[in-house]
């Protein structure tokens, strides 16, 4: 049945914002809309810019705006825009944006000269002459990197938003130029390609959405993701935008009640007091509606109200006489004065029975923490007189901590990730046991709490207390919980820590610490394969003069000798090679004759070796098997069993490495044992103690049913060596109902 866009019906609502992932993009006809409802009906003049900044500007600073003007008019000249402008008025569009949230004189100036660099002959120094360092700064740091050679456009995007991240760490005005740039495009999307719509409105969404709302900037936030919504599902967002409006009757006239009757009562207690109604806008109601898996009917706080006064008092004042009028839904209530959000956020929230049992949100704030929530770190230079914000400090902590994930990060893409994780808004608040609070993201563990205390206190970590009594270090936290962090001198961080901490921080420094324990490993592996080697040649690794390696440290592009040792240790370069370069006079020597040279000094493993050396999934060999080992690239040496089919095709070839079993073996080796057992009750039960009073653990255990009378049972079990296992296997194999019991060779 065809239904009239413009009157759909309730229950085809509903399905119809759900649809599947893949809708595309808008056509042009619905592009075009998108432009014309998006684009600023002012005209992109240099006079309405001057206009919107006399309000707030001295002659002079108008003067200097007007000078970067006719620069950047002079660059861009013979320049268009995919929508037919000239393309100076997209520089005036963003310098507009930034003089509407009042910024300051530079920064409007570095906005209208954003892209001369990137797309003009224009020089920094040149910049710099004509306008000081500080705007060239700015505009250098909004400036992409595509002068550089990428691998694809994910490592792009991730190098050059690393790029704006950092120079914001630097200097806040970067990314608010970067904002308003990124808004004034997303205004003037429908002109692009479908494909490069959705993947620009995905980057936003993704990228410059988070860091608004971590920024507090929530009308800029708000615009861009209604925008982004528009262009990556267009279908969605007529659907929604429309279901708001027919739906909004009945709504409005029960936010009307609750309005008359709040006013009436703050009238006759002389509360001095702003009560305005507010919408939810449609990507808003789209993340609820998914989040929570409701229906669009099923979404009451689409209407609500916000109730500005004069102090923090009144917020507390008018909230009592909230919760006498309409009774409150039980934890629905949010006090973000008392704890800000990471953003600077202050405001008080609680959701009320409304007439007919329909829920009603009701925000409770003062002007200045409404002016606050509207322009977030703006504010910093709008509000700075008079205003007692400590935006600057809230936002610098986290900047520092951008600048140590930059430190950490292995590359920018990684950087990216983590960054990503950090601009999430849900929030938790835990206790220390001092009574300090820390604010950590929803699912946080004990382990991102250690990370958050200090980095050394993450990196000593052994065990925790949550709410007085121990819990696993995988424990997810919730607000109010009082968590205490034991550590150790020896202890380490764990790699299986990586599996479920959430913070960019404890993710981070945990991967550093195991990158540099994997140098350190990797280079005293790599000592070992070469030593090994050498001795082939009746040489000593430690007597070789270091002159003896610079031709060969210059040849592979290597600092130090240690480099060269960390990747023989990793597997990417056999040893045999590295020797017949320092001693090419040899070089003819057959590989046969090295192989049985190399076969006299086999290379010994103890299982102590650290995360380079690995033992095959596929063959699990355990001391007293018969071994060999297989460098494998970028991941060291793994021991595999001498038989092991796996390794057939690489017998012959120089990653093969001769090895054998330490005298000192430390340690236990995982091992598959395999049962065959007739079903009764407690079997598995009898076989578990067997195996644990031969002082062996059970890593996994899987049951698998054959014929309803027979029962396989696989035991993953840890083992000290060979001999270990068969008094295991004697053990199991004397349990009567054990028909059969086997280990995968």
């Amino acid at each position: 049945m065809a239904i009239n866009p413009e009157h759909p019906r309730r229950d085809t609502i509903d399905a119809r914002v759900d649809a599947a992932d893949g809708e595309t993009a808008p056509d042009n006809a619905a592009a075009s809309q998108i432009t014309d409802q998006n684009s600023d009906p002012a005209r992109f003049l240099i006079s309405d810019l001057c206009h919107v900044v006399e309000d707030y500007m001295s002659q002079e600073q108008i003067r200097e705006i007007y000078q970067a003007y006719l620069f950047g008019a002079q660059a861009h000249e013979g320049q268009y825009r995919q929508t037919g402008e000239p393309y100076i008025y997209h520089p005036i569009a963003v310098a507009r944006i930034m003089a509407e949230m009042r910024m300051d004189a530079k920064s409007i100036t570095a906005a209208i000269l954003h892209d001369v660099l990137e797309d003009t002959l224009v020089s920094k120094e040149e910049l710099v002459r004509r306008f000081g360092q500080d705007v060239a700064e700015l505009v250098d740091g909004v400036s992409k990197l595509e002068e550089f050679k990428f691998k694809n456009k994910k490592e792009m995007q991730a190098v050059n938003i690393q790029k704006v991240l950092l120079a914001m760490a630097r200097d806040l005005r970067v990314i608010m130029i970067k904002l308003a740039d990124r808004l004034h495009n997303m205004r003037t999307l429908g002109v692009m390609r479908p494909d490069k719509r959705r993947r620009i409105a995905r980057e936003t969404l993704d990228i410059y959405v988070p860091l608004a709302r971590r920024l507090g900037i929530n009308n800029l936030r708000m615009e861009l993701e209604d925008l982004g919504f528009r262009a990556l599902y267009p279908m969605r967002y007529r659907i929604l935008e429309q279901s708001i409006a027919h739906a909004s009757g009945h709504r409005k006239e029960i936010t009307k009640t609750i309005f008359n009757a709040l006013t009436t009562r703050l009238d006759e207690l002389k509360i001095a007091a702003q009560v305005k109604a507010r919408k939810k806008h449609p990507f808003s109601v789209y993340k609820k509606m998914r989040a929570k898996n409701l229906a669009y009917k099923n979404i009451f706080d689409v209407y609500g109200l916000r109730v500005l006064v004069e102090s923090v008092d009144d917020c507390y004042r008018v909230l009592g006489v909230v919760h006498n009028l309409f009774k409150p839904i039980p934890g629905k209530f949010k006090d973000y004065i008392a704890i800000p959000k990471e953003n600077g956020y202050q405001s008080l929230h609680t959701v009320l029975f409304g007439p007919h049992g329909i829920p009603i949100e009701v925000q409770i704030r003062t002007s200045e923490m409404n002016k606050f929530a509207e322009s977030g770190i703006a504010a910093h230079w709008l509000y700075k007189e008079g205003g007692n914000f400590d935006v600057q400090a809230r936002t610098r902590e986290w900047l520092t901590g951008l600048l140590e994930l930059q430190q950490s990060a292995g590359d920018s893409v990684e950087f990216l990730e983590s960054v990503k994780v950090d601009l999430f808004p849900d929030e938790l608040y835990v206790y220390t046991p001092t009574g300090d609070i820390i604010k950590l993201p929803k699912h946080a563990t004990p382990v991102d709490f250690a990370y958050a205390v200090h980095s050394g206190v993450g990196n000593a970590c052994v065990a925790c207390k949550v709410d007085h009594r121990f819990a696993p270090l995988n424990t997810p936290l919730y607000s109010g919980q009082t968590v205490e962090i034991f550590t150790s001198p020896a202890a380490h961080p764990n790699p299986t820590w990586l599996n479920y901490v959430v913070t960019a921080k404890a993710r981070t420094t945990i991967r550093q610490y195991l990158k540099n324990m994997r140098a350190e490993d990797a280079i005293l592996q790599g000592r070992r394969l070469l030593s090994q080697a050498l001795l082939n040649k009746k040489v000593v690794l430690d007597e070789i003069p270091p002159v003896k390696f610079e031709p060969l440290l210059k040849e592979y592009n290597f600092m130090s000798l240690n480099h060269l040792l960390e990747d023989i240790g990793l597997g990417n370069r056999p040893a045999n090679l590295v020797v017949r370069r320092l001693f090419p006079e040899e070089a003819g020597e057959s590989a046969q004759g090295n192989n049985e040279l190399q076969s006299l000094s086999p290379l010994a493993v103890s299982g102590t070796e650290g995360m380079v050396v690995s033992y095959a999934k596929c063959c699990h060999p355990i001391p007293g098997d018969h071994i060999v080992g297989l460098l494998s690239k970028g991941r060291g040496l793994e021991i595999h069993q001498e038989g092991c089919k796996n390794i057939e095709s690489d017998r012959l070839s120089d990653k093969m490495v001769d090895v054998k079993w330490s005298d000192k073996l430390q340690g236990e080796f995982t091992c598959p044992v395999y049962l065959n057992v007739h079903n009764e009750r407690g079997v598995l039960a009898r076989l578990a103690t067997i195996i644990s009073d031969q002082a062996a653990n059970i890593e996994h255990v899987e049951v698998q049913d054959k014929d309803g009378k027979t029962t396989t049972i696989a035991f993953i079990i840890n083992v000290q060596s060979r001999d270990h296992l068969a008094r295991i296997m004697r053990r199991l194999r004397s349990v009567k109902a054990v028909m059969k019991i086997w280990r995968v060779q």
